[in-house]
């Protein structure tokens, strides 16, 4: 499991991207900057670089550069490879400068490349904790090409040090490809679907996705929308019932923080949510969650 230097900061990262939404709904473009709109009404709550948790009834001492925020990707709207080039360079920069990068997607196209920047800035074994509905397995399809919203857990599989034993996929559910089926039975990959990990609980789930991936020494977690039950994540790229709640994504995110390098939200849409961005403010809960709980700092 990955050892932290502690306390940690981070950097946030928009892609204003949804050029890979080729099934579903386009409009996660517009996340990043509902994202931080909502982000600012919880950050303006920290006093003398220090913010009150209640839920875990303590004092964190965050400082004054918690979570810095590096603007948007450089995003090409009409070339994907070139926007998610640039997501990489992002995500390996920050881990580079000793800083853990959280981005704000864009479609779910931003988890290949997210991963791709851990894996080109850290060395040893990369595991990636997918939450999603989907298993984004595609290899190719005459609709999506190679790289896609679909295919990002395939695509990041292919680099060198990334291999399914370090690898699980969390809140699945209902229907997918055949041809996906053949891969994860091929390769090993596992899944805790919505049902199972509401049956477990987030403790006991997220202590079992730990068990999982205790061989890699970094961890890459991958956060769709879509993996949180529509009732609760309107604004998404896709409804699949049946999914978590916002509490149980809640307390997976602050689990597993500590253990995690980089964190990434993808397929909000701001097209889709409610009037009042029930989905973006959700989205930046689990952003201020990851960093506060992932940093390691002093309670009191």
């Amino acid at each position: 499991m990955p050892r932290r230097h502690q306390p940690r900061t981070f950097d946030l990262w928009g892609v204003p991207f949804d050029g890979g939404s080729t099934l579903g709904w386009p409009g996660s473009r517009y996340a990043p900057a509902r994202v931080r709109e909502a982000l600012g009404w919880i950050t303006q709550r920290i006093e003398n670089g220090a913010i009150y948790s209640l839920d875990s009834d303590s004092v964190h001492e965050v400082g004054d550069d918690l979570l810095r925020d590096r603007g948007d990707v450089d995003v090409v709207g009409h070339d994907i490879h070139a926007t998610l080039d640039a997501c990489s360079a992002a995500v390996a920069d920050s881990l580079r400068e000793g800083r853990s990068p959280i981005v704000i997607g864009g479609d779910d196209s931003v988890l290949f490349p997210c991963a791709r920047g851990v894996h080109e800035a850290l060395p040893g074994r990369v595991g990636v904790i997918h939450f999603d509905a989907h298993l984004d397995l595609m290899d190719h399809n005459r609709y999506q090409g190679r790289v896609s919203q679909s295919s990002g857990m395939r695509r990041s599989l292919e680099l060198d040090r990334i291999n399914a034993d370090d690898c699980i996929q969390v809140a699945v559910r209902h229907f997918n490809f055949p041809s996906s089926a053949t891969f994860k039975r091929t390769s090993g990959l596992p899944h805790i679907t919505a049902r199972e990990f509401q049956a477990l609980g987030p403790v006991s789930a997220v202590e079992q996705i730990l068990d999982r991936v205790s061989g890699a020494d970094h961890l890459f977690l991958s956060f769709d929308i879509d993996a949180i039950d529509p009732a609760f994540a309107p604004g998404a790229g896709a409804h699949e019932p049946g999914g978590l709640t916002s509490g149980e994504a809640l307390e997976a995110v602050r689990l597993l923080a500590p253990h995690c390098d980089a964190f990434a939200v993808t397929e909000v849409n701001p097209l889709t949510d409610h009037p009042t961005s029930t989905t973006a403010t959700l989205t930046a809960y689990l952003l201020f969650h990851f960093a506060v709980f992932g940093a390691g700092g002093a309670r009191r």
